[in-house]
């Protein structure tokens, strides 16, 4: 088609990305060619370059999954598209097996994520399958004060909290509890204060406590300055204080640590809902039998259907859930120094990287 592009790619773990020139592939039926705005760099991501995770396509790999752009080219059956600006799921299910048909897509075993299955987003261009994109009303965006790139990240570090507060069932006057409030956590806090959630967020950096005070966050609770039994002794005298249940809290566990899955499973009470969000390769010692005695139940999320990509955008501008406060923008080209910052806890938003 004539279109000439850039990509970085992992070629081994821990080694610097390589620049490349590549030729976009030519979309078939069903697909859309995206030029990219921006594509965030997500806790996942440092887990293949850094910590040896394998990726399911062979390396060289281009690596990123939170991915915005603008539809170029479409396959003949999707002209329409062209044109429009969009948001890649990070987890794009095949939409057609039994699994997907029968509205279980996030575990669709044909799904594609970019970064992972295919070539990822730190590059000019993408091809993927159209079903699954989420359009954005470029106008409302302009409204919103937000650009294409920044609302990359809705792609992961939005949905992905969203959908584990759908699936934990947040109702008006609930207590949710966000473990982790960097990129994921972040925005789960929102999330959860939208839904109609009161919001303790719990971490061990107090300048992201202090952000998240001013937006949704009713409590924040430093780890360092507490043990378990102290930390929820602190949120059951916030909850009495507040009128709310000290049963059925909602609890997300977004640091993706062994500490915070310790800390999240302390804080179980009656009845409660534990959200595992976060990912670790380490391994917690717990005694299961808590979920028994608290009637409490456990719950993994991978990704968000799309389907519930709209309704998460939608949070985003009408203004419910704040972005820019949590972005930042930087040049692709900087893409080995961004990893090095962000391995090294250097980075106070999440980076965006912009071709």
């Amino acid at each position: 088609m004539g279109i000439s592009g850039q990509r970085w790619s992992m070629v081994a773990a821990g080694e610097p990305f390589r620049q490349e020139q590549f030729i976009p592939e030519s979309p078939g039926v069903g697909e859309v060619m995206v030029e990219i705005a921006g594509c965030g760099v997500c806790h996942t991501d440092l887990g293949y370059y850094y910590d040896g995770i394998k990726t399911k396509h062979a390396l060289p790999l281009t690596l990123g999954h939170e991915i915005s752009g603008l539809v170029v080219a479409t396959g003949p059956d999707r002209a329409g598209l062209i044109g429009q600006s969009v948001i890649i799921p990070a987890v794009i299910p095949c939409g057609v097996c039994d699994l997907c048909q029968r509205g279980l897509g996030t575990i669709c075993r044909a799904q594609k994520m970019p970064g992972n299955d295919i070539h990822g987003g730190f590059a000019s261009h993408i091809t993927v399958p159209a079903h699954g994109i989420c359009p954005v009303d470029t106008g409302r965006l302009r409204a919103a004060n937000l650009t294409l790139a920044e609302v990359s990240v809705l792609a992961d570090a939005v949905t992905t909290p969203f959908q584990a507060a759908m699936l934990a069932g947040i109702q008006e006057r609930d207590l949710a509890i966000v473990i982790g409030v960097g990129g994921v956590g972040g925005y789960a806090v929102q999330i959860a204060r939208a839904m109609g959630a009161t919001v303790v967020a719990i971490d061990v950096d107090q300048q992201k406590l202090d952000l998240l005070a001013g937006y949704g966050a009713a409590l924040t609770l430093n780890a360092r300055e507490y043990d378990g039994r102290a930390l929820k002794k602190q949120v059951i005298g916030f909850a009495q204080a507040q009128g709310l249940r000290i049963t059925e809290w909602k609890i997300f566990e977004c640091s993706g640590t062994l500490a915070g899955q310790g800390t999240a499973f302390e804080l179980l009470t009656y009845g409660a809902h534990l959200a595992v969000v976060g990912f670790t390769l380490e391994k917690p010692s717990l005694r299961l039998s808590n979920l028994m005695a608290f009637n409490a139940r456990a719950q993994g999320n991978w990704g968000c259907l799309p389907e519930h990509y709209p309704a998460a955008l939608e949070l985003v501008l009408s203004g419910q859930v704040h972005m820019q406060p949590f972005v930042r923008l930087h040049p692709l080209d900087d893409i080995n120094a961004v990893f090095a910052a962000a391995r090294e806890h250097q980075l106070t938003e999440r980076a965006v990287l912009v071709p």
